[in-house]
């Protein structure tokens, strides 16, 4: 079977669903099948696991061990990127146009991708989280055109990003810088669960910490 289950329970964001301790885990997979459900996304997301898979995969259940995040202190934010900010080079918005947003991470090519792991179902799951007030996205625009964004799940002082991308340079990095800005000072989110490293992320100033004292620091901020 590939997707969602189609027979498994529908939970609502009041109800949560217990996964397999991710500590006890032997790799990155936790578990495998359920559905994309507001109340099965949001259980995933608070025990430090979220959704990846392929197209024609049933749905896997990930905990990445390292996991790579960024905390207020480490932040970085080079001189070009400062200036492009300071700058004003991008119309940037907050929860201006999730829809587009998460359309333009599953439509932009990916060298080391083949296709996009962000199916119909994906976006139909996180287009109704953000409709709850649970997914946030940041978009950067040019003469009122989208060109870059990002989004991410917010559960109390974490914010899990999801994806993003660029039409243009830099687009998505505006977006993204935007949004750790906003949610830093504004929100006092305590830290970005990046998931994975990749050289954009720790460019940023990610770094890796063990799944043990991921949960830990999870668990102390949801």
């Amino acid at each position: 079977m590939k997707g969602p289950d189609p027979d498994f329970p529908y939970l609502d964001e009041t109800i949560r669903y217990r996964f397999p301790d991710p500590l006890k885990a032997k790799s990155d997979i936790v578990a495998v099948g359920g559905n994309l459900s507001p109340g099965m996304l949001l259980s995933a997301y608070e025990q430090g696991i979220f959704p990846w898979y392929n197209e024609d995969d049933p749905i896997l259940w990930q905990s990445p061990d390292p996991r790579f995040v960024i905390f207020p202190h480490t932040l970085h934010v080079s001189r070009s990127m400062q200036k492009i900010l300071n700058r004003g080079d991008f119309e940037i918005s907050i929860n201006g146009d999730f829809t587009g947003v998460i359309r333009g991470c599953s439509e932009i090519e990916r060298p080391s991708q083949e296709g996009t792991w962000i199916t119909e179902d994906i976006i139909a799951a996180y287009t109704e989280l953000h409709r709850l007030g649970y997914a946030v996205s940041a978009e950067s625009c040019r003469n009122g055109i989208l060109v870059g964004g990002c989004y991410g799940i917010l559960l109390g002082k974490v914010f899990c990003g999801e994806s993003m991308f660029s039409r243009i340079s830099n687009a998505s990095k505006a977006a993204f810088l935007s949004l750790v800005n906003y949610l830093f000072s504004e929100l006092e989110v305590q830290f970005i669960d990046c998931q994975v490293p990749t050289d954009h992320l720790r460019s940023f100033g990610g770094e890796e910490l063990s799944r043990e004292l991921f949960l830990h620091l999870l668990k102390n901020n949801l």
